[in-house]
């Protein structure tokens, strides 16, 4: 056996073992996102406002599950008072449950992935990251 056959093998077994850490972590990957897509639909953060007079739950994407208004409501007769309480608790109870998401989706992706910085930012740019840093290397 030559030099080069060596070399050739041990790249190739090199290139193998790679290949099956890199499987087995798509392979894990995937059977969490299952995971996660059940622990996501399952997510419900609750707030109540200050005065305790509006209580709203929302789910993992900030959608309204339900908001229950506190009966002495109808005593104070405070309209605009109790549209902002409502709104503020439902924003809150929102932010919460992006953090909770993002944070979920933190423990099954890997640190800094697209996705997990898309859910901290905002920005659709960080979903495209490795797809634009590849093609620009390729130009």
């Amino acid at each position: 056996m030559t030099l080069a056959e060596n070399v050739d093998r041990d790249a190739n077994r090199a290139l193998r073992a790679r290949f099956d850490d890199v499987y087995g972590q798509y392979q894990r990957l995937r059977s969490g996102l299952d995971e996660l897509q059940t622990r996501l639909t399952e997510l419900r953060v609750t707030e109540r406002s200050s005065d305790g007079r509006v209580t709203a739950v929302v789910g993992a994407r900030g959608e309204v599950i339900q908001v229950e208004v506190s009966p002495a409501v109808y005593q104070e007769r405070d309209a605009k008072g109790l549209s902002r309480a409502i709104t503020e608790t439902v924003q809150r109870a929102g932010a919460t449950a992006a953090e909770e998401t993002r944070q979920l989706v933190a423990t099954y992706l890997p640190g800094g992935s697209g996705p997990v910085e898309f859910l901290r930012t905002g920005d659709f740019g960080s979903l495209l990251g490795r797809a634009d840093a590849a093609l620009r290397r390729e130009e």
